[in-house]
């Protein structure tokens, strides 16, 4: 018989004892899941936005990355689209980081502190 994977490599997703599907982040049923509710918290910060040019793990290329806003994720996603629009790039907004396709410091500070933020200018 093969050895057993661990429980990282396989997740409960249906249990009959316990009435149906199983959410597969915490183990509860769906019904008890409180998954969404802690991912809906506002990280914790020290009031400082952080702006950085990065190329790291990008082939090369660019980007400009806000880090530090202590938003929701809905109020992250509108204030990143705002961002992109102003610099007239792409870009994305994940893990509570925006990040803007080239190099777009100046205007993205400039953008950040006329809606009040606190902004550094993070890196060379």
């Amino acid at each position: 018989m093969a050895a057993m994977k661990s429980n990282q490599a396989s997740a409960l997703v249906y249990s009959t004892e316990a009435g149906g599907r199983m959410c597969p982040d915490c183990r509860a049923p769906m019904a008890q899941c409180r998954c969404k509710e802690t991912s809906a918290r506002i990280p914790a910060t020290d009031g400082i936005v952080r702006v950085s040019h990065e190329t790291k793990g990008r082939k090369g290329k660019g980007v400009t990355v806000v880090k530090g806003l202590a938003l929701d994720a809905a109020a992250l996603a509108a204030l990143g689209k705002q961002l992109k629009t102003a610099c007239g790039s792409g870009g994305t907004v994940k893990d509570g980081i925006i990040e803007i396709q080239g190099d777009h410091r100046e205007p993205v500070i400039a953008a950040l502190s006329k809606q009040g933020h606190t902004v550094k200018r993070a890196g060379g």
